[in-house]
């Protein structure tokens, strides 16, 4: 089993879509169950219309999905949206601070980065330095969120624990990923102790995604690569948690613009709804990931032109052992085939 995991920060855009669709014909060669799942717990950032563009998106593009046991939402019966029911995380909380591998730390962002004179690990995090965690970390706690009966003022951010154990292995996790290969990450050398729960008053992603992939029986995780890093700290959280299930990581290599920076408001409006707006048929989309995805097109000149073809074709020729293991480089010259099929379709 595995799932659609969108995050309702904007509308999709094509590396968007080509990671979701190859998550959708993967699952779908294989047999799988495939779920959907709203991961809308970056409230800042969260726009409510994004959800109805999100799905009309993967309706428009041939993206199903199954319905998830037990899941009920405003979206409808067996759709998961994690903003609806904040329980499960508090539950995990309260394991992880009573097992003395969660502690609330209070220093802001500027305080953490003087300390640390580090680079962002990623575009909301910095890495956290060994020398800040207070000595009574380990200490065993309660957990309860702002508002609950008996609480205190949780409106900080709670850390995990990382490993440290110098005679074993430590926060060091390996494992083989089904496109990235043998991997050996250690949280400890890149973030340190992460952010567990936000002072939003919200669980954050890495604990979120862990505590929803292992309740909704996830087996096997397919993503974009620039996630990878994170299961190795995901890893290490379902470890602590006492969960015995490891799901298989599949981490796929991004699209990029042609400055090699992750496709982005910066490289125009690669949106999907944009180019459907256009008048570019869902085929004609279709069709460029699929050139993205090693599933051959018509070959012009020296270069081979992507094909257009239904999600139906594509899964029926896609095969994972031809997809990429580089990052794919979105060109002008995408953008003008696009372009073109919606001319020749009107």
């Amino acid at each position: 089993m595995t799932r659609l995991a969108p995050s309702p920060t904007g509308a999709l855009h094509l590396g968007n879509a080509r990671t979701f669709l190859l998550t959708w014909a993967i699952a779908r060669q294989r047999g799988w169950k495939l779920i959907l799942r709203i991961e809308d717990l970056d409230t800042p950032r969260v726009k409510a219309e994004s959800v109805r563009s999100i799905l009309e998106t993967f309706e428009w593009l041939g993206i199903d999905w199954d319905g998830s046991e037990g899941a009920r939402s405003a979206l409808g019966e067996g759709v998961l949206v994690q903003s609806e029911d904040l329980g499960p995380y508090v539950a995990a909380m309260r394991v992880l601070a009573r097992s003395g591998l969660a502690y609330p730390c209070e220093l802001s962002r500027a305080q953490i980065e003087s300390a640390a004179s580090a680079p962002q690990e990623g575009a909301h995090e910095i890495a956290f330095p060994r020398s800040l965690r207070p000595a009574d970390a380990r200490t065993p706690r309660e957990f309860a969120p702002a508002g609950a009966a008996g609480s205190a003022d949780t409106l900080t951010n709670w850390r995990f624990v990382l490993p440290d154990d110098p005679g074993g292995r430590g926060s060091t996790v390996e494992f083989v990923d089904h496109f990235a290969g043998a991997q050996k990450i250690d949280p400890a050398a890149s973030v340190g102790d992460f952010i567990l729960w936000t002072k939003r008053g919200q669980p954050s992603y890495q604990l979120a995604v862990v505590v929803d992939d292992q309740r909704q029986h996830v087996t096997d995780v397919i993503r974009g690569n620039d996630l990878l890093d994170s299961a190795a700290r995901q890893v290490l959280l379902m470890r602590a948690l006492g969960y015995e299930r490891v799901p298989e990581y599949w981490h796929l290599p991004l699209v990029v613009g042609e400055d090699g920076r992750r496709l982005a408001k910066r490289h125009g409006d690669t949106r999907v709804e944009a180019y459907r707006a256009r008048g570019v048929p869902p085929e004609a989309v279709i069709g460029l990931i699929a050139s993205w995805s090693g599933v051959g097109g018509e070959q012009e000149g020296h270069a081979r032109e992507p094909m257009c073809m239904n999600a139906g074709e594509f899964l029926a020729r896609l095969d994972c052992a031809k997809v990429p293991r580089t990052n794919t480089t979105f060109t002008q010259r995408d953008d003008q085939w696009l372009v073109l099929q919606a001319r020749r379709k009107g």
